[in-house]
């Protein structure tokens, strides 16, 4: 009996953990969805060698904070910005034809779709907004918090009524997290 007690808590643990997740999408599903029900769109750019990448996944992506919110105001697309998915983007189609199957598991070719947005540095959080225009690529690991300070000011458009770098600093220094940690 006792066994059987710790299977089914077990099972209902695992079920929980594997419920909280954001809901990622690709890049071209992001867009239809944005077409229908207009979200921004968060972009982590990764790469399948990189440990902050890695890092992302473990500690940030899995704060139930984070998870709810992102899910709730965002559509949250996973790129590998070394792979070779094929995006279509602004009437572009962008592809990595440079792309080496055989080192899918280290440094690879850059695909096209990662120059267009700039990103130079992994991890990157691309942020976009209705239109799908590019509003900020932050590079670097967050954490939930850290990241919290970005997804509000993106979601709300506070970034907008900031003009200088010192706005921002105002409310960077005067921002206070709510995910747990």
């Amino acid at each position: 009996m006792k066994t059987y007690i710790l299977v089914v808590v077990l099972l209902l643990g695992t079920t929980t953990l594997f419920a909280q997740s954001i809901n990622w999408v690709s890049m071209d599903e992001a867009l239809a969805m944005q077409q229908k029900a207009p979200k921004k769109i968060l972009i982590d750019m990764y790469t399948s060698w990189c440990g902050p990448c890695k890092m992302l996944d473990r500690n940030t992506f899995t704060n139930k904070d984070l998870i709810a919110y992102v899910n709730k105001h965002y559509y949250a697309v996973k790129f590998n910005a070394e792979g070779n998915e094929v995006v279509n983007f602004k009437d572009q189609k962008f592809t990595n034809p440079n792309y080496n199957p055989e080192k899918a598991k280290r440094r690879n070719s850059s695909h096209q779709f990662t120059r267009y947005l700039g990103v130079r540095a992994y991890p990157t959080m691309v942020y976009l907004g209705l239109n799908a225009e590019v509003i900020a690529p932050i590079p670097g690991y967050q954490t939930a918090q850290q990241m919290e300070l970005y997804l509000k000011l993106f979601k709300d458009d506070a970034y907008k009524q900031m003009n200088t770098q010192e706005a921002f600093n105002n409310y960077y220094q005067t921002f206070v997290p709510s995910f747990t940690p």
